[in-house]
């Protein structure tokens, strides 16, 4: 069913977001009673006022995780018991779609419309995955001398898991890691970011509500520098699993040896390089296709294909459909159903994308649409400055800096090149490597394209497709490790060794 913009506004005033922390199956304070105000990017709004944990709170999570851990009530509960729950888990979810769509519209200014359409149905989807994966993993046994030994070769959970998220799909991040993790049996403290905390809160007291146990699933709410830091260093938590951007991800590898050399996963910036050549079966389409990915969610993802190299001999076409995508793409009230741009997370992100704007047109990109901040119809010229038009720059180098460093927002830049052997260069002239795609009717060339570019992940015409099947992860500073698929339940598993000798 379809509401209108008033149904949302209405609700979201009538709207009482938990804002507590979720620790050993209850909401608690800070221990020191500290809190921050939760502010949305969609009207300046004061959503509430969040506990903000530090070292003492992340402690006491990370002890009832431990204890919930070690007493097995989860982690050596029969698989399809624990399938069970997650699937109760799951229709929960489903069932209080609206609740959590609009939470995290709110929290971080994406459309209504796509909060429902893809990060309920994106976040139900993997639980459930994960959850119809638990009785389907097998051990190995191991090719040793029959007559003599038998090996087994077993995947255990390791045991508390650190999970930290970031704002630009919080539910959907966190899903991408807790279901794996709660599947092999893992207990969880979650850290989800400052600017998008709620919908942590409330998948946390559905999972208690499904049957999950007390302790197993915990939510530290908190800054990045206090509660982030003490997770990374907290010597009783084995592992961590990290998005965000690449710069703090470094920080966790320090905390890692700086304390008890936990395994740290990190999937982290992203600058993908999105190539068109010349014989591209449809050079509108792929204009398209690529702006509409790059302005999806306001271009705050870190697969956004946010360096678009075009072959010359049709980089006027292909950039006169850029630019009339970008200019049909208005950024609208988040909470009005037809709205397709949102709001950016918070004004100091907004205000850190317009200096990229502006750094763009200083080092000689030809600015092609956009570049201006806007005030959307219903939204008071005072309440919020999170609104940025998308942005093309064309005729770009590589070597500026709009090319190089992660915006996280709606501004796409165009650079030419030459052939083939230049396109793979230019698109490996990064420091990033997560996704890249190429678009070619030529499947040799689509084949030594997507071998060439070093990314986690090539799209050959098309960009941005996406299956819980299929792992998500990078190359280089995009980080290691892979969500998704059932190699992330890899991550969170230990590998244990049993030596059977025979006939002794």
């Amino acid at each position: 069913m379809t509401y209108s913009r008033d149904f949302w506004l209405d609700r979201a005033e009538t709207l009482s977001p938990r804002t507590g922390m979720f620790i050993n199956g209850r909401l608690a304070h800070a221990a020191d009673g500290d809190v921050f105000e939760d502010l949305s990017p969609v009207d300046g709004r004061v959503l509430g006022a969040v506990a903000s944990g530090k070292s003492e709170d992340i402690d006491r999570a990370v002890k009832a995780a431990r204890k919930a851990f070690d007493g097995g009530h989860w982690s050596r509960r029969h698989p399809r018991e624990r399938k069970k729950v997650m699937l109760a888990w799951a229709a929960l979810i489903e069932k209080h779609a609206e609740e959590l769509a609009l939470l995290e519209t709110l929290d971080m200014g994406k459309p209504i419309s796509d909060a429902l359409a893809v990060d309920v149905p994106a976040t139900v989807g993997c639980i459930r995955w994960y959850a119809e994966a638990i009785d389907k993993v097998y051990g190995e046994v191991a090719p040793t001398d029959p007559e003599k030994s038998l090996a087994l070769i077993l995947r255990e959970p390791m045991g508390v898991i650190g999970v930290v998220v970031p704002w630009n799909f919080p539910m959907i991040m966190s899903a991408w890691k807790l279901g794996p993790a709660l599947a092999t049996g893992n207990s969880v403290v979650l850290k989800p970011a400052e600017q998008s905390p709620l919908t942590a809160i409330r998948l946390a007291e559905l999972a208690v509500e499904a049957g999950i146990p007390e302790g197993v699933f915990n939510v530290v709410t908190g800054y990045g520098e206090t509660a982030g830091r003490a997770l990374g260093l907290h010597p009783d938590v084995d592992a961590i699993g990290f998005t965000g951007s690449t710069e703090v991800g470094k920080l966790f590898l320090q905390y890692s040896g700086q304390s008890n050399m936990k395994r740290v996963y990190l999937e982290c910036g992203g600058k993908s390089p999105n190539i068109v050549l010349a014989d591209c079966p449809d050079v509108k389409a792929a204009a398209r296709a690529s702006a509409g990915s790059m302005f999806f969610n306001g271009g705050e993802m870190c697969t956004a294909p946010s360096r678009l190299l075009v072959q010359k001999g049709i980089e006027d076409e292909l950039m006169e459909e850029v630019a009339k995508v970008a200019a049909a793409t208005r950024p609208g009230h988040p909470l009005d159903p037809s709205t397709s741009l949102g709001a950016l997370v918070s004004p100091e992100h907004a205000e850190r994308v317009m200096s990229y704007i502006e750094i763009g047109r200083q080092d000689g990109a030809k600015l092609i649409a956009g570049g201006k901040r806007v005030v959307p119809e219903g939204i008071g010229a005072n309440e919020s400055p999170c609104y940025v038009e998308p942005t093309v720059f064309a005729g770009a180098t590589n070597s500026m800096r709009i090319a190089q460093e992660e915006i996280f927002g709606p501004v796409l830049t165009a650079i030419p090149f030459n052939d083939v052997d230049d396109a793979i260069r230019i698109a490996n002239d990064t420091q990033y490597g997560l996704a890249g795609a190429v678009w070619t009717r030529d499947i040799d060339k689509a084949i030594r394209v997507s071998r060439a570019v070093r990314s986690g992940m090539v799209y050959v015409n098309s960009y941005d497709a996406d299956d819980i099947t299929v792992p998500f992860g990078g190359y280089k500073q995009s980080g290691f490790g892979r969500d998704k698929s059932l190699h992330a339940l890899e991550k969170y598993t230990d590998l244990k060794t049993v030596w059977i000798a025979l006939g002794s």
